[in-house]
């Protein structure tokens, strides 16, 4: 057969439902066979960034690899970003493009050029076939390689001419593969001597703890060691929020969240790098006396910056259970009672903070425009049950996750990496993954503008995802790492900013846009029209966003 076919012969092997993409010509021979395979189904974005940020989505809401294509070193560029947030995230993705036949490369065409060399540092591995004989190879590897622990994306470039020639072949998919490696003993028996004995123990965790489905290990352990739990990340969710344990997300570029640690005996962190912040902090997170135990599938990241007592490679799921039942079979009466005593003291602290925050935000709940406290508190009031939450709300986080649950693996998936414009794209992928499942996008407006686009996608194949944009008028992250940049790096307490731009000076209406793409959208300004404005939108089973006006003070 053609390669082009065989390339499609093993997508279908490999269990390949949808293919995202944004076509270019560079993929005319590719596009030309998909129309022999109709169980393929093409989800045409109107840009590269989009594909990637809906292949994302899928992949992560269904735990195994998906599927993009985008074209050419141009296209290619756009999707970049998007292929960042992948691998800074460990997403299981195969991303593709098509380039130029093989036989003009010596002569430098327009567009071309080296896509490997593009891709490389983004992903965990990245090649360019040179003959059709290649692809089931390719195919296989590719997508054994996004699906293994550390899992993350990979990138195959197809010139024009091997989609053309004749390949004789059997479409053989690559297994599924036994990923639960469990811990050495003796690091399992010296992590529980730790943790038994800890005065202060806090377990750090991060998003290979969902993405290895290591939760209710995780909940198991805190519970017998009565230990505080924080997360350097929660873009799925890694432990119930409800739980008195939770202690939050940590602000990794404060000095103050560094001195949280500073009366930590033991501190574990489970499927996290330890620490990775974005602005330099002069304080360290760990003190010298600190035993850290790190247990990760990701062996790059034990004892990448701080000395470790118990460095313990093993699948998190796997690791964890096999320390929870040490733990249980080691731990004297006095070490449990301990233990209890500490989780008690952290559910009535958790109670404490509660009321202090009611109190809080209690002054400018009736504000105009609306405090985005009351913005989250009428949208998990109004969402349906079970509904699944996509998250770039940025600094409007904090306030989502006081408002909403998020109890169980799948409830919620955030950006991750940090490059903007994940979820506008990102919560088509999921909806595609759950469709018996109602899906919130939560949104900042500025954040919505980098794949906006994905609301023509939405209603070109109409994937009921309701959009709530926080539109605040401004790139307000800025703003607050402005006010970080002055106060804590500089210690300037008396300069004040313009905000150079910062600011939307005009109002993005992205009701309007909305409109323009084939999507309802309708401004909101009333806290009282939330509900029925949500209502509205999940009845109508098509998709729909909401232009939510907040405020923007710091």
């Amino acid at each position: 057969m053609l390669g082009k076919h065989a390339l499609a012969q093993m997508l279908a092997a490999e269990g390949v439902e949808y293919i995202f993409g944004n076509p270019g010509t560079s993929e005319t021979p590719f596009l030309d066979g998909l129309q022999d395979f109709p169980q393929l189904q093409y989800i045409q974005a109107l840009q590269e960034g989009t594909a990637v940020g809906m292949a994302d989505g899928y992949a992560r809401a269904t735990g195994k690899p998906a599927f993009a294509n985008i074209h050419i070193a141009g296209g290619l560029a756009n999707g970049i970003s998007g292929l960042y947030n992948a691998f800074r995230g460990g997403t299981p993705l195969v991303l593709t493009a098509g380039n130029s036949d093989t036989r003009m490369l010596i002569s430098e065409p327009v567009l071309s050029g080296d896509l490997v060399e593009m891709t490389k540092q983004y992903t965990k591995w990245s090649v360019e076939i040179r003959h059709a004989s290649d692809i089931p190879v390719a195919v296989r590897r590719a997508f054994k390689e996004a699906k293994t622990p550390p899992t993350g994306p990979v990138f195959v470039s197809f010139p024009w001419d091997t989609m053309d020639e004749e390949v004789d072949f059997e479409p053989v998919s690559s297994s599924d593969g036994y990923f639960r490696i469990r811990p050495d003993v003796a690091a399992v028996d010296r992590a529980t001597e730790l943790l038994a004995g800890a005065e202060n123990p806090v377990i750090v965790i991060g998003d290979r703890v969902a993405q290895s489905g290591a939760v209710d290990q995780v909940v198991r352990v805190a519970e017998q060691t009565g230990a505080r739990v924080v997360a350097t990340s929660y873009s799925e969710v890694n432990f119930p929020t409800g739980h008195p344990q939770w202690a939050g997300m940590l602000n990794l570029n404060s000095p103050a969240t560094a001195r949280q640690f500073q009366n930590a005996d033991v501190v574990m962190a489970v499927g996290t790098d330890v620490f990775s912040s974005f602005l330099y902090v002069d304080v360290p997170f760990l003190n010298p006396d600190t035993k850290l135990i790190h247990l990760d599938s990701n062996y790059w990241e034990i004892e990448k910056s701080y000395p470790t007592e118990v460095g313990m490679m093993a699948d998190p799921a796997a690791g964890m259970a096999d320390l929870a039942a040490s733990l249980e079979s080691s731990m004297s009466g006095g070490q449990r009672e301990a233990a209890a005593t500490r989780a008690a003291t952290l559910a009535a602290a958790r109670e404490r903070d509660a009321e202090r925050y009611q109190e809080r935000i209690a002054a400018t709940w009736n504000n105009a425009p609306m405090p985005v406290e009351r913005m989250m508190h009428e949208l998990a009031d109004a969402v349906p049950p079970n509904t699944i939450v996509a998250d770039e709300a940025v600094t409007s986080r904090p306030a989502l996750n006081r408002a909403f649950d998020f109890e169980k693996p799948g409830d919620i998936y955030g950006i991750r990496g940090g490059a903007l414009g994940w979820a506008m794209p990102g919560a088509l992928g999921v909806k595609l993954a759950h469709p018996d499942r109602p899906v919130l996008a939560v949104v900042g407006d500025g954040a919505s503008m980098y794949t906006v686009q994905a609301l023509w996608t939405a209603s070109r194949y109409n994937i009921p995802v309701v959009y709530a944009i926080c539109n605040n008028q401004a790139y307000r992250i800025l703003k607050v790492n402005m006010e970080v940049y002055l106060r804590d790096m500089l210690d300037d307490r008396d300069r004040s900013s313009d905000y150079v731009g910062m600011d939307f000076a005009n109002r993005l209406d992205l009701a309007m846009m909305a409109q323009a793409m084939g999507v309802h959208g309708e401004r909101v300004d009333d806290p009282a029209e939330i509900g029925p404005a949500i209502n509205r939108a999940f009845e109508s089973g098509k998709p729909a966003l909401l232009d939510i006006t907040i405020s923007g003070a710091l």
